[in-house]
């Protein structure tokens, strides 16, 4: 993943936000260390703006697509009012083993359960509804986990969809690969559905956030 800030500023904002608890920094240093995809890791910016979504949206049912080592469900856990839970979907058996590891280490194990599998099988055997929906699995999928989740928000929901920028590929037209093309019609998508209102975050490789209209 390629910067779409400065890095520089993108420094400068991650020093000036509060620093993540200790058993996020250290799921984070681990993840660089042992998984092979550490660019995935949610972080400490993306990571509190999560954490900021919940605390006042105060949801009971979270439902996140891509568990990956765990950082994001950690954080929004955090701030769960009395009787949230968080449901987080992954497919990896490496990454849900990894990510459980901490989450059992962390003061939040109650709060969050990870379901293993396609990300789809399980939004489609849930009934909702849910109060925020944090989408961050295969990128082919987006479309499809959009669709399954909006009809099961609840009324004040919010859906958030992580990297809609990709690097900034989709705003280059000589950018043509699968992936972006993926996004970019997926950017589409939820700009022009009619069910939903939107807005754009050029936050990390970009956050979409959407509530039902």
């Amino acid at each position: 993943m390629s910067p779409i800030v400065d890095p520089a500023v993108e420094t400068y904002a991650e020093q000036h936000t509060t620093p993540p608890e200790p058993h996020l920094a250290a799921l984070a240093e681990e993840t660089r260390e042992k998984l092979s995809t550490p660019q995935m890791l949610t972080g400490t910016v993306e990571g509190r703006l999560l954490e900021m979504l919940v605390f006042f949206g105060r949801p009971q049912l979270v439902l996140e697509l891509g568990t990956y080592s765990g950082y994001s469900a950690l954080s929004m856990a955090a701030v769960l009012p009395p009787g949230g839970r968080i449901i987080t979907c992954e497919v990896s058996d490496e990454h849900a083993e990894f990510a459980q590891r901490h989450i059992d280490a962390s003061p939040y194990a109650d709060r969050i359960e990870i379901r293993r599998g396609p990300a789809l099988d399980t939004v489609q055997g849930l009934d909702g509804p849910f109060d925020l929906v944090f989408i961050d699995a295969d990128k082919g999928g987006y479309a499809d986990y959009f669709d399954a989740v909006v009809p099961k928000l609840a009324p004040n929901g919010l859906i958030a969809v992580d990297n809609t920028l990709w690097s900034g590929r989709v705003a280059d037209p000589s950018e043509t690969d699968e992936t972006t093309e993926v996004i970019r019609a997926l950017d589409d998508k939820v700009r022009d559905d009619p069910r939903v209102v939107s807005v754009m975050l050029t936050v990390r490789d970009g956050v979409t956030l959407a509530r039902l209209a």
